[in-house]
């Protein structure tokens, strides 16, 4: 039955190796009957040849006399004592039974006939009818005897192997148990332990390592999470606090118009800076849960880049840096996700580029591998302090800010890295980043798929 899984592990393989002895000791045990049964048929065959030799002698021995009578004594003679045979010889048209008839049931089965000619002793050239029998209900008995003794020979190996087998496959899954018993220990508060597989198998080390880099991704999560929640308390203190205090402020004192419009203008800017928080968080919330992008395919991303430049121009002139765009390739992508995930990346590097500098975004076609569609790099490079090792891996985290100051900064909540992350997982692709003599490359990636209906 597809997708049947045993109940019990120890049950299962206990029954099959049950099964599996008894059916191999069975056979066994039928090749030895079976090789019992042919000796016993060639022992009776060579009985039955040597007793028609012997008659067959007496018979010749006794032609020169020509005397039935004493031919009678002599066969009566060598068939005395030998309950297992009897002769059936025609003498002068009368049927002569020498031995003891055999017991049986008449159908035939306890017996082993032969019949062959002899010469007539009173009347050379003429031949006499004779049938020997043997019984043979000895070897009946000793088959069927043999029979049930190979029959519990087998099934009382069985029942020992299965024991025995029993035994060996609880022994062999106690580590199993151990595993289970440490894995029901772990807990929220003890997250950080993991399960010890020293001493384990060798077939059960490679699942408790998996099982441990799991452990080890989960309390990354875990510590993500806990520090995303104190990211967001922290980025949503400061504009509460500026909106408690200056509605306080309005409300304890008279202001004139003027000055109510300006408390209400500041607390639209912070109520406008949490919307935007709530939005961004949304949106990364969407592409967790595996959320794509709904693309067109896009002859130029250059242009579209080129859009984004523009957007930047002012911010860039009052840095004292200029923008460039180089490159160009062509591939499905959602216009309005790209333009974003390119303006973060500008924008990010207008901030910490040096006056007077040139800030280049690239880009660039990566060669295909193993069959997949190749990719297209989107590369924003900017020269400044370099950003240090340690950090690179964490550039795209949520609130995650290189500076330890963490300075309040009322355009930047620190969320921009991770939503260009996030858009490149939306079209298939990935983000990267370097940082080496103060020449800093921040990008992403999106997969170069071919336009609907392209041949």
């Amino acid at each position: 039955m597809p997708g049947w899984r045993p109940k019990s592990l120890r049950r299962w393989l206990s029954r099959w190796l049950a099964v599996q002895t008894f059916v191999a000791l069975g056979l066994v045990c039928a090749a030895v009957y079976y090789a019992t049964n042919v000796n016993l048929i060639n022992r009776q065959d060579a009985l039955l040849e040597q007793k028609v030799a012997v008659v067959r002698h007496l018979v010749e021995e006794n032609a020169v006399s020509q005397d039935t009578t004493r031919l009678r004594h002599k066969l009566s003679d060598f068939f005395y004592g030998r309950p297992d045979f009897s002769l059936v010889l025609e003498i002068e048209g009368e049927k002569v039974y020498y031995g003891s008839p055999v017991a049986g049931n008449g159908d035939g089965t306890h017996e082993r006939r032969i019949s062959f000619s002899l010469p007539h002793p009173g009347a050379p050239g003429d031949a006499l009818n004779a049938e020997l029998v043997l019984d043979i209900s000895s070897d009946l008995r000793l088959r069927h005897a043999l029979a049930w003794t190979l029959f519990a020979c087998a099934l009382a190996g069985a029942i020992v192997v299965a024991a025995v087998g029993t035994l060996l496959v609880r022994k062999g899954l106690a580590p199993l148990d151990e595993l289970a018993r440490q894995a029901a220990q772990l807990s929220p508060d003890r997250i950080g332990e993991r399960l010890d597989e020293s001493g384990q198998p060798r077939e059960i080390q490679p699942l408790v390592r998996q099982f441990n880099a799991v452990l080890q991704r989960l309390e990354r999560a875990y510590v993500q999470m806990e520090g995303f929640n104190a990211d967001v308390a922290h980025e949503m203190r400061t504009p509460l606090a500026t909106l408690i205090g200056e509605t306080e402020l309005a409300l304890s004192t008279r202001p004139s118009v003027q000055a109510l419009r300006e408390t209400l203008g500041s607390n639209l800017e912070e109520l406008q800076r949490i919307a935007s928080i709530v939005n961004d968080m949304l949106f990364l919330s969407q592409a967790d849960r595996g959320a794509q992008a709904r693309g067109a395919w896009q002859r130029s991303l250059a242009e579209i880049v080129r859009e984004v430049t523009q957007y930047h121009e002012a911010e860039a002139l009052d840095a004292g840096v200029e923008l460039s765009v180089t490159g160009d390739a062509s591939a499905l992508v959602d216009r309005k996700l790209f333009q974003r995930a390119v303006s973060n990346l500008v924008s990010n590097a207008v901030r910490y580029a040096d006056r007077g500098s040139v800030i280049e975004v690239e880009i660039s076609r990566g060669a295909p591998a193993d069959g997949a569609p190749g990719e297209v790099l989107i590369a924003v490079r900017n020269t400044g302090e370099p950003i240090a090792q340690e950090h690179l891996p964490r550039l795209f985290y949520r609130f995650y800010r290189s500076d330890s100051a963490r300075e309040f900064d009322a355009n930047h909540h620190g969320l921009g890295l991770a939503i260009v992350a996030a858009i490149a997982r939306m079209h298939g692709g990935r983000s990267y980043a370097s940082s080496s003599q103060r020449l800093t490359t921040i990008g992403f990636s999106i997969v170069m798929a071919p336009p609907a209906g392209a041949a």
